[in-house]
């Protein structure tokens, strides 16, 4: 059974400006910003402006852009944290650990001896994202 995108998606809303986010990265093709209830330091999505369910009925051509992006946001990552590495997540459908059905990648920076934080449901403070979206976006202009 195929499955249909759903237009009313949180990640369609952040698109369309109807809830907030703290944007960090934004192309004519992708946006990035901090995701709200994140597993560690610095942990943001990247997606698709194209309404795409997952990866498995994504356009070619979006996920292109959509894989540039990600590299970009994780380098900005690496050196806005001075992580010792990146870890790329994207899941499909909710057998595979997908909550939101827009495509997207979680793109967070790791430090050597630190467990990634369960995913809790616990929402961030604003000024906390709010600062570590400033330092990601320092670091993409450096970049």
């Amino acid at each position: 059974m195929t499955m249909t995108y759903d237009d009313n998606n949180v990640f369609a809303k952040i698109l369309r400006g109807e809830l907030p986010a703290q944007k960090i990265y934004e192309t004519e093709h992708v946006l990035a910003f901090m995701d709200i209830m994140p597993r560690g330091p610095g942990h943001s999505l990247v997606i698709p402006k194209a309404k795409a369910r997952n990866i498995l009925d994504a356009r070619p051509q979006d996920l292109t852009h959509l894989a540039q992006a990600v590299q970009v946001v994780a380098r900005a990552s690496k050196v806005a944290f001075e992580a010792d590495g990146v870890t790329i997540h994207q899941f499909n459908e909710s057998a595979g650990g997908q909550v939101v059905f827009h495509l997207h990648f979680h793109v967070i920076p790791r430090f050597d001896g630190m467990a990634l934080k369960p995913h809790s449901g616990n929402m961030e403070k604003p000024e906390v994202l709010a600062e570590h979206a400033d330092k990601l976006r320092q670091a993409l202009q450096a970049l």
